[in-house]
């Protein structure tokens, strides 16, 4: 991989020996391992077993989750924050494990529609859950450093399954809890 960007870096007109760069392939490699390392997890292994039985009957929200994943058109950024909720079903997760899932599906090249999905999705097959809620907002460095170039815009993505989908009180319990500022 370094040798491929040492020679992007010479295709860009840069010297890759110049001091600033004589590292950069390294590094330029470690980075990118890192941030699509959710492509070399298994999802399985993440959750070492963290599920719990539970007579919970309420919904369960985790609000502010911060992500980073690459935009898998051009390689840059993006960034934002993710919501989860859901109703258990005799089972509930181990609370850090939420946010692992988030970074599980984001360290990968990805687009953020389907990350918003694949969080859904793994999270209701995962606990059998009665509904889970998904909600990412996510500023692109691909629409803000170039391209459009508007830095003020981004990017809101929901999905709704189970009740949430189908019953509206709890779409706007989820809603409310959501928009609340209180901490």
């Amino acid at each position: 991989m370094q040798t491929h960007i040492t020679e992007i870096l010479k295709l860009l007109g840069e010297d890759p020996e110049r001091e600033g760069l004589k590292k950069t392939p390294e590094r330029v490699e470690k980075s990118l391992r890192y941030l699509t390392s959710g492509t070399q997890q298994s999802l399985e292994t993440l959750m070492n077993g963290a599920f719990f039985s539970s007579s919970i009957a309420e919904m369960i929200l985790v609000k502010d989750i911060e992500l980073y994943s690459l935009c898998e058109h051009h390689l840059l950024p993006f960034m934002g924050h993710c919501h989860i909720a859901y109703i258990p079903n005799g089972k509930i997760i181990g609370l850090s494990k939420i946010p692992r899932i988030v970074d599980f599906y984001a360290r990968r090249l990805q687009i953020q529609e389907n990350l918003t999905c694949q969080i859904a999705d793994s999270l209701m097959s995962l606990l059998n859950a009665k509904g889970v809620a998904i909600v990412i907002e996510a500023k692109h460095l691909c629409m803000m450093m170039r391209g459009v170039e508007k830095q003020t815009a981004s990017l809101k993505t929901s999905v709704m399954l189970g009740v949430f989908r189908d019953d509206m009180k709890i779409r706007a319990e989820f809603l409310s809890l959501l928009n609340s500022t209180h901490h």
